[in-house]
């Protein structure tokens, strides 16, 4: 590999009215409390005020049940997938470190790209710059692979050298970066800032889990990032042998919650989306659940807790939670509709952002409006590998519910009572 290119990827590689509560809820010592890092004392407020505050944002109504105490998380949401309503935050602008839960990012900037029948031969140049300690699938050079196996190695095995073939396939590591941080923009991501596609640490990359999750909702709207989400496990190609049929390997899914590992019991419900660990970020995992109809989304980032896999468990208890609590809470703010859905213009069909003042005339307000009324997308997801994915049954919904701001600002006043009228702004 040249010296440019590893410089290019080291560069890339840091009743009553509701009850309002706003404390922590740590399950540290105090001395552990004392050595954490502080949150911002102002972040920013995309999604509503009370996000912009540090500490836990709840706003507990009559017979909601209390947070769960074992969460340690610096930062941490739960959202309602399809509406958006955020039911409860910790410092949820808090921008840190995102280890692989990025690749949520870049899986909906680049998905479009590519039809996933393409087919890629790995060259030297692919692979370069593969940070030490990555995680891998175990592509090869000179080895032919389609674009769904290149998908499959992303999301089941985090593989930053799949991330690094696709990114080469982009134009590579610039391009991937630019189109990375104009997508977040689209998408009201803010917090986000994008060095290196794979999430591999590097100086300046930041997200936090409000962003996370905005991400985690837009990538569900596309069926295919939906399906390898929800994949447990799946054959992926060896090497191609002279003379000999091409064998192939098993692959599982990272994301504990799904497929069930090391101590770790499958979430009834689960179907994706994305877990991460590095060095500097600590865990950090994305998860989407469906129960009783509900899709609930919930983020965690960088546990301090000495459990083990604390990602997982304290995400697991906030689902819990966000289940039991649903319909008992006020919300504390939502999950913000992407740019283009707010101003009636479209983004273009391969995830990046149309040139400031060029947007062309499209057609996304009445498109949003229509599946606003539609109800949205859905899929039924399937049991593979013996797992149970989702409840008997189910059908996985995450609706779009993205009208122009004037109308959703209009059905926000009329939904709203003295009473329970929440405390968020658009």
């Amino acid at each position: 590999m040249s010296a440019s290119k590893k410089t290019a990827w080291a560069v890339a590689a840091a009743v009553l009215l509701p009850l309002v509560v706003a404390v922590p809820a740590h399950a540290d010592t105090k001395d552990e409390k004392d050595k954490q890092p502080k949150p911002p004392a102002a972040m920013s407020s995309v999604g509503g005020p009370l996000l912009g505050s540090p500490g836990t944002q709840v706003k507990l109504g009559p017979g909601a049940p209390v947070l769960p105490k074992e969460l340690s998380g610096r930062s941490w949401i739960v959202a309602d997938a399809e509406n958006g309503q955020i039911l409860a935050a910790h410092n949820a602008h808090w921008p840190l470190a995102p280890a692989s839960t990025l690749k949520m990012l870049f899986a909906d900037t680049l998905l479009p790209k590519f039809p996933k029948t393409q087919n890629h031969l790995v060259t030297t140049a692919d692979m370069a710059g593969i940070g030490e300690g990555s995680s891998l699938v175990g592509i090869k050079e000179k080895q032919t692979y389609s674009v769904h196996d290149l998908w499959l190695g992303v999301f089941l095995r985090s593989g930053n050298d799949a991330v690094h073939v696709l990114t080469s396939m982009n134009n590579g590591l610039r391009q991937t970066v630019k189109d990375m941080n104009d997508h977040a923009a689209e998408l009201q991501a803010l917090d986000t800032h994008v060095v290196s596609p794979d999430g591999y640490d590097a100086p300046g990359q930041v997200s936090s889990a409000y962003d996370l999750t905005l991400i985690a909702r837009n990538g569900m709207q596309k069926p295919d990032f939906r399906e390898y989400a929800a994949t447990p496990r799946a054959a992926f190609p060896g090497e191609q042998k002279p003379g000999k049929k091409r064998e192939t390997f098993e692959i599982q899914n990272t994301n504990r919650l799904l497929t069930g590992d090391l101590g770790v019991a499958p979430y009834q419900g689960i179907a994706g989306v994305k877990n991460g660990n590095t060095t500097h970020a600590g865990a950090t995992f994305t998860g989407v659940a469906e129960r009783n109809g509900r899709v609930l989304l919930v983020t965690v980032m960088n546990p301090s807790s000495k459990e083990q896999h604390a990602v997982y468990r304290e995400t697991a208890r906030l689902l819990d939670w966000g289940f039991a609590a649903y319909g008992k809470v006020t919300p504390v703010g939502e999950l913000v509709p992407p740019r283009s859905a707010r101003t009636g213009t479209s983004a273009p069909d391969d995830g990046s952002v149309p040139a400031p003042g060029k947007n062309a005339p499209g057609d996304s307000a009445r498109a949003a409006a229509k599946e606003h009324q539609s109800g949205g997308v859905g899929i039924a997801l399937a049991v593979a590998g013996g797992v149970l994915v989702l409840l008997a049954g189910a059908v996985f919904l995450v609706n779009h519910r993205w009208p122009l701001a004037a109308s959703a600002a209009r059905r926000r006043r009329s939904e709203q009572t003295p009473e329970s009228a929440p405390d968020v702004t658009p």
